[in-house]
């Protein structure tokens, strides 16, 4: 299975989750949830996840490895800014159960992500 049809899998599974995510963020009473409940972290993932799910929709080859390996970067970044008090800590109030997520997480889909790309540039040099 080549890297685009893995990503395309991979974020046609993974972008109604994060549209759920952030629904669930707003329903889910802040005592009972592991993950932060702060509004601008609920729409961050419904807005992501619905990226995603037009970017499947449009049904080029390449966007699918962009949004995952940017999206795994970004994730890693938020394990970072987490432990470092970064922006935006201050408006997303992330918990240890999402700094456990976004490692994880991160380095999944930005892995995938790559994969996809380099398949893409390894198809595009031999083809030329």
């Amino acid at each position: 299975m080549s890297g685009e049809n893995v990503n395309r899998i991979v974020l046609t599974v993974f972008a109604p989750l994060l549209i759920l995510a952030g629904i669930a963020g707003f329903l889910i009473p802040e005592q009972y949830s592991l993950t932060s409940g702060a509004a601008p972290y609920n729409l961050f993932h419904i807005v992501s996840g619905a990226i995603g799910l037009f970017i499947i929709s449009n049904g080029q080859s390449r966007w699918p490895s962009i949004f995952n390996a940017v999206f795994g970067l970004v994730d890693i970044y938020q394990a970072v800014a987490s432990f470092f008090y970064l922006w935006p800590a201050q408006l997303f109030y992330w918990t240890w159960t999402d700094d456990v997520l976004h490692v994880i997480l991160g380095l999944t889909l930005s892995s995938f992500g790559i994969y996809g790309l380099i398949g893409l540039v390894m198809y595009r040099r031999i083809n030329r």
